[in-house]
């Protein structure tokens, strides 16, 4: 990417974010109106990079954006924001999408591996290691939400689980994790399945560690013994068949963003 052009893109964001850390009043249709001149502008100026440069530098000119985003991105989805399924909503039900990159649909083998049991580590004073049973022992959320597909459809459900900021109280998170990885056996060839999160969604109150949905423990097709869900989160990002909470310094990527998906994936 141009020198010009970074600046420009460095520029446009900035700006977008100090407007939304100083003006706390700005409603979301202000926001969208400002949002839309700056989409615009970045846009033009991807296209700038392309026509100069070549598809490659418009990749990079939109990255560097998106690590820029994500300032913006914590502002507009944080804690005050909160879903709610509508009520009379239809709850999907058996017809929820069951999901994982394995051939087949991945299952803990207690015999091969031992019991199952969820490692809370990384930047924190005190790792944990819960079982299934120590979990569901912990104070219990029940939600009914939405689950928001990156593919544009949505899905109502009810959840029970623990907060995620529960376990980090419960582990003592350090003030430099900054971020939270979700780790998975859920596995495609030789690649598990993780994605990685900013430490506030993950602390977010809607953000569960999920061990039952619509009234029934999971079953392997929704991601047993645990999984993450929660609303403020494209359903990519929400880990299934989880195994590790790792805090962390630096984000992580993950499974679908390392192959080019938004790293944020905010909904």
């Amino acid at each position: 990417m141009s020198r010009d052009l970074r600046i420009l893109a460095a520029q446009l964001v900035d700006r977008a974010a100090h407007r939304l850390e100083t003006e706390a009043s700005l409603d979301r249709r202000a926001f969208l109106a400002r949002g839309t001149s700056l989409a615009a502008a970045l846009a033009g100026a991807a296209l700038a990079a392309c026509d100069s440069q070549g598809p490659r530098a418009a990749q990079r000119l939109l990255r560097f954006a998106e690590r820029k985003n994500e300032g913006v991105e914590r502002w507009l989805l944080r804690h005050t924001a909160m879903d709610h399924a509508r009520r009379g909503a239809h709850a999907a039900g058996m017809a929820f999408p069951s999901y994982h990159v394995a051939r087949a649909v991945p299952t803990w083998d207690a015999a091969a591996r031992g019991p199952w049991a969820l490692e809370v580590s990384g930047l924190v004073r005190t790792p944990l290691r819960l079982s299934l049973e120590q979990l569901v022992a912990l104070p219990q959320t029940q939600q009914r939400v939405n689950h928001y597909c990156v593919e544009g459809w949505n899905a109502v459900a009810t959840f029970w689980g623990v907060r995620l900021r529960e376990l980090a109280r419960l582990a003592g998170a350090l003030p430099n994790a900054q971020y939270v990885d979700f780790q998975s056996f859920d596995v495609d060839g030789d690649t598990p399945y993780h994605e990685s999160w900013d430490v506030e969604s993950a602390t977010h109150p809607q953000t569960l560690v999920v061990y039952a949905k619509d009234g029934q423990f999971l079953s392997p097709a929704y991601g047993a013994p645990a999984r993450v869900h929660s609303p403020i989160k494209l359903g990519y990002k929400n880990t299934k068949y989880l195994t590790r909470v790792v805090f962390m310094a630096q984000r992580n990527g993950g499974y679908w963003t390392d192959a080019g998906y938004e790293w944020y994936g905010g909904t």
